[in-house]
């Protein structure tokens, strides 16, 4: 299976995105704090569609749960439920 692998400066990117908006924020534009905040969610989903279809192309938990710097158990925990067959 050929594995894929992300642009280093593209995940960049979107760090220093997320980080300038936290500076902008903080700078005192109050209003912009629920966005920032909704962001987090995003993030959430992002990383459950990545599992997900990482899954799907037949990565193992093992392997999933190494390159996030957590067991396998944590895995599958957290994101296990999103598995077809399984439920929540």
């Amino acid at each position: 299976m050929p594995r894929v692998v992300e642009n280093d400066a593209f995940a960049a990117f979107g760090r220093r995105i997320i980080a300038a908006a936290g500076r902008r924020v903080g700078s005192g534009d109050v209003d912009a704090l629920p966005d920032l905040a909704a962001l987090s969610a995003t993030v959430d989903d992002a990383l459950a569609a990545a599992v997900t279809g990482l899954r799907r192309a037949g990565y193992s938990w093992s392997e999933i749960a190494a390159r996030l710097g957590i067991t396998r158990q944590a895995a599958h925990q957290r994101w296990g439920h999103l598995e077809p067959g399984t439920s929540a």
